[in-house]
């Protein structure tokens, strides 16, 4: 019987493999984080609940009763329900580093087969290989974290050497958010004259930045835009080691990522890694915790103060009654035509442009025509004639803030829709930061869709603030069904944020 058990856990241990390994990789291979996503699924409903409560009393009375063990077997084959073994929106990727990741955890496995027949406690062993595998693909990634950073030198030290032999100026942007959109409003100012390479997508990790460079940099390349992100201090050194910025920018301190820094001085503390050795400093000062760093950085090295509100500043991007307008050194130098989106992200954008040597009185010309950033509040028809404002590349207060008061310029005549999951990885702030948004949220629109169980709750008392219609749905294919059914000429939806489908 005890061989039975052992092959029922075996198999019972593949689907959810394949669910977690898929958890794993989305978020970035960091230990701790497939058993602390099991745990959000097994919570996040009552019947998950109910099965997670059941398999855990079917371990514990296994070596009584073995057939006890069927039950964790039977609840990790099914559940948790609602994460998809295959997935839609994050699909598993079957790369070499996964493979990897695996084979180290079959290893595990096989490691517990052995001392568990040895011990005769093969009823148990079933049972806590299937309903624990979260638990050990978690040692697996301790276990394989040193490796693949000592894997990952040989690519980095060939970035390091090519950077060395073409010898870009570098310019690097960080941030709690913004990081991706100043990065491509500076690309567009520097590609006129500028043999310019700015680092893609997300790709702003050690591996995703030394792929930029061994992949994209070719000689003649005058300036590499170079986009880091960070989880937490001495990261962010460590890229400025061996891609060392001329000009560094950071465009705002946030709540984002809030739950691994642990505060705002921390991620403080974090970002301004990027500004040691660096030349000039471009610092978002409408934000407080840069304004105090603007000063302090002042004494070391020139810094570009950048504004969306004070036109005495380095560079402000003004909403002004004729249009955005453009200020370097307190003087007006152009209009923004159309008017471009996050403003105080631009003005970064022109104060690094202005650092590089682009002339302020050709940033008008540059930035003609300019658009907004993909899925960054950007601007559709849909064939039914109802406006879409796809916003679901922001996951922080202030921008969902800028989205709301878009959605409420746009939506004047009709119905004013908002789709949202809410956002993540705020930390003790989350369930406050989203009842705090959906509160706006019910002042501005006429409809609410709630997506997803993740923020349901904060959600849910946000919006009864307000006097605006309420809809919660599983999905967000669900949540455009309805949108598509209910909306037409003169209405818009605002589409705020989204979640991959390993999120509940």
């Amino acid at each position: 019987m005890r061989t039975v058990m052992l092959l029922l856990g075996l198999m019972a241990a593949i689907p959810a493999a394949l669910r977690f390994l898929r958890v794993a990789q989305r978020e970035h291979y960091l230990p701790g984080s497939t058993t602390r996503f099991a745990v959000r699924w097994w919570t996040v409903s009552p019947i998950n609940l109910v099965m997670a409560l059941v398999a855990i009393g079917g371990i514990a009375f296994s070596p009584m009763w073995w057939w006890t063990a069927l039950l964790p077997i039977t609840a990790s084959t099914v559940g948790p329900l609602g994460l998809s073994v295959r997935g839609s929106s994050s699909p598993l990727a079957w790369t070499s580093r996964l493979r990897r990741l695996s084979g180290i955890t079959v290893g595990l496995v096989g490691i517990g087969l052995v001392a568990t027949y040895l011990l005769d406690a093969a009823a148990p062993a079933g049972g806590m290989l299937a309903f624990g595998f979260p638990l050990l693909l978690d040692l697996g990634l301790a276990i394989s974290g040193p490796v693949e950073r000592k894997m990952g030198e040989r690519w980095v030290d060939k970035a390091k050497d090519k950077l060395a032999m073409i010898s870009p100026r570098v310019v690097a942007i960080t941030g709690s958010y913004g990081k991706t959109t100043t990065k491509e409003y500076l690309r567009l100012l520097l590609e006129e004259e500028t043999q310019v390479v700015a680092s893609p997508a997300s790709f702003n990790n050690a591996m995703g930045l030394a792929r930029t460079v061994n992949e994209h940099l070719a000689v003649g390349t005058d300036v590499f835009v170079a986009e880091m992100g960070t989880y937490g201090p001495g990261e962010i050194a460590e890229l400025c080691s061996w891609i060392p910025p001329e000009i560094s920018v950071i465009t705002a301190i946030g709540p984002v990522h809030l739950e691994r820094f642990g505060s705002l001085d921390t991620t403080l503390t974090a970002k301004a890694e990027i500004l040691e050795g660096a030349r000039v400093a471009v610092l978002n000062v409408d934000d407080p915790r840069l304004r105090v760093l603007a000063d302090e950085q002042a004494e070391v090295r020139q810094v570009v103060r950048c504004s969306a509100v004070d036109t005495d500043e380095s560079v402000c991007v003004l909403d002004g009654e004729s249009g955005q307008e453009v200020w370097v050194a307190g003087e007006r130098v152009g209009l923004l035509d159309p008017p471009v989106a996050f403003a105080t992200n631009v003005a970064c954008a022109i104060g690094a442009a202005l650092a590089v040597g682009v002339s302020a009185d050709s940033l008008e010309r540059r930035l003609a025509g300019a658009g907004r950033p993909a899925h960054r509040q950007t601007l559709s028809e849909s064939d039914l004639g109802f406006t879409i404002i796809d916003d679901t590349y922001n996951s922080n207060p202030a921008g969902a803030a800028a989205g709301l008061e878009l959605l409420r310029e746009l939506g004047a005549e009709g119905r004013r829709v908002l789709v949202t999951p809410g956002m993540v990885e705020l930390g003790f702030d989350q369930q406050n930061a989203n009842r705090r948004m959906a509160a706006e949220a019910a002042g501005v629109a006429t409809d609410v869709i709630i997506v997803g169980r993740t923020n349901r709750k904060p959600l849910l008392a946000g919006t009864s603030e307000g006097s605006a219609s309420v809809m919660v749905v599983d999905s967000r294919p669900a949540a455009v069904d309805w949108v598509r059914k209910n909306l037409s000429r003169g209405d818009v939806v605002l589409y705020e944020n989204d979640l991959p489908d390993h999120y509940p």
